[in-house]
């Protein structure tokens, strides 16, 4: 059943529980307009193999309501209540460009136990993620949704724009296209400088996770990642057209926050 909270600044989330145990929460990426059902199947299972999950609505997607201009503080902000309600503590499972968000959480404070970071489109230091979120953020302030979605899908197989274009969910998309914005300051800030400089302070199990059908870029960044974050571990399962396999990745993320459940408390030693 659907819940809701209201965070702290006045965004309304809707998110769904399941199981008992340690914390996962799934952190989408751009494109999906609400609780995926590949996601809410591997989060059935990852519960009923013994942890708690959490599938959230991202601001401005699905039921959850997000007036203005959404951004990343105010995604982080979601997140850090959607923690608060699994008991205050939580690993983060994100998806693509929910990793870099899943990144940022960790990174400035929330209290994360651990990362699963599912193919996430980090190319490195780049100047031009600055300008391309920008322009993103222009073509959104001038009402262009649709262009704005355009601009952010220009650089990842062109049939993936021509196939969202043709599909039914296509209005949906450009209606949530304001929170990609999200995607992009948080895709900005993840190329913004050397990864070591901005993951090596990261003390908590961290896993790189590709389809075993992936693209280049994919398995680039993964080991970008891995080289980055000290103790990172990399992992290949079932996997395609940058979508996972429900079953292998439940089990690979129940070893990954269960495992991170049993670490001892720093604060205990």
């Amino acid at each position: 059943m659907t819940e809701f909270l209201t965070t702290p600044a006045g965004d309304r989330v809707a998110f769904d529980v399941r199981g008992e145990g340690p914390a996962l929460i799934f952190v989408a990426g751009a494109g999906p307009v609400g609780r995926e059902p590949e996601t809410v199947q591997t989060a059935e299972l990852a519960s009923a193999a013994g942890i708690t999950t959490l599938v959230y609505d991202r601001l401005g997607r699905g039921e959850s309501e997000a007036a203005g201009t959404p951004t990343l503080d105010r995604e982080l902000g979601a997140l850090a209540a959607l923690i608060d309600r699994v008991g205050g503590s939580a690993s983060l499972c994100g998806h693509s460009s929910g990793c870099t968000i899943a990144l940022a959480a960790a990174t400035r404070g929330l209290p994360v136990t651990a990362l699963a970071l599912w193919e996430a489109p980090i190319e490195g230091e780049s100047k031009d993620a600055g300008p391309w979120a920008d322009e993103i953020a222009r073509r959104l302030d001038a009402g262009d949704n649709a262009g704005a979605l355009e601009y952010y899908m220009k650089d990842m197989p062109p049939e993936w724009l021509e196939g969202a274009k043709k599909a039914p969910f296509w209005p949906a998309m450009v209606a949530a296209a304001p929170s990609n914005r999200v995607d992009a300051e948080s895709l900005a800030w993840a190329e913004s400088a050397p990864l070591r400089d901005l993951l090596g302070g990261l003390d908590i199990p961290v896993m790189t996770i590709v389809g075993a059908e992936t693209m280049p870029l994919m398995t680039a960044a993964s080991q970008a990642i891995a080289d980055a974050v000290p103790g990172a571990a990399q992992r290949s399962i079932p996997g395609a057209n940058h979508s996972w396999e429900p079953a292998p990745m439940a089990a690979a993320l129940v070893e990954l926050v269960q495992g991170a459940d049993e670490r001892p408390d720093p604060a205990a030693v």
